[in-house]
């Protein structure tokens, strides 16, 4: 019952009980990134959602324009507190994981959950196995299992596995369990960076 349409209704609720105090933030966080550099303070970014389908992400920008895309040797996003392609105020915003409040429109829009698997590139999703493509059996989260408990600490096997622990497992008591998890992770900055480096990226 839950995973059929309680989610929803609680990704409605909630999202809307946020909204009014997110736009403040996200508002004056736009205004700091436009002010560094005069450039838009958004970007949208293809990701695929529930059913494999494409939609487009919104964050607020962390990177000075024209940044080249870089990848860890397991397909993960390269990210460093030193990352020369980061703006100033981009370092504040991703390690407080701000950068994200604006996916609660996507949430609205049905798009996305404020729970579940973070939605992958498209090409990411050429070398997962069928199992590890059950992620798209369900609606890509804001935050997820992997995000909770790991942040950016693991690798792309281990937040593969996570995402198919989370949907067979998905219950209102998990979404709330990870939902607290995040709100504790994100205070504490734990976790901000990869540990990876940049052998093989693309």
């Amino acid at each position: 019952m839950y995973r059929r349409w309680g989610k929803r209704a609680l990704d409605i609720a909630l999202g809307i009980i946020a909204l009014i105090p997110a736009l403040l933030v996200i508002s004056v966080c736009a205004l700091m990134v436009w002010h560094e550099d005069r450039r838009p303070p958004f970007y949208v970014s293809r990701r695929v959602g529930r059913g494999g389908g494409n939609f487009g992400m919104i964050k607020l920008r962390t990177m000075k324009p024209g940044s080249p895309d870089i990848r860890n040797s397991d397909g993960t996003t390269f990210s460093s507190a030193d990352d020369p392609r980061m703006t100033r105020i981009g370092k504040t915003l991703r390690e407080r994981s701000l950068d994200e409040l604006p996916q609660l429109y996507n949430v609205l829009l049905g798009q996305m959950s404020l729970v579940g698997p973070r939605p992958d590139l498209p090409d990411q999703q050429l070398t997962h196995t069928p199992e590890q493509l059950r992620k798209n059996e369900v609606r890509p989260g804001i935050t997820g299992y992997s995000q909770a408990y790991f942040r950016l600490a693991a690798d792309m096997q281990q937040k593969l596995a996570n995402d198919v622990y989370y949907i067979d497992h998905l219950s209102l008591g998990l979404d709330v369990q990870i939902l607290i998890k995040t709100v504790d992770t994100v205070l504490r900055a734990k976790d901000v960076y990869t540990p990876g480096d940049q052998h093989g990226a693309k």
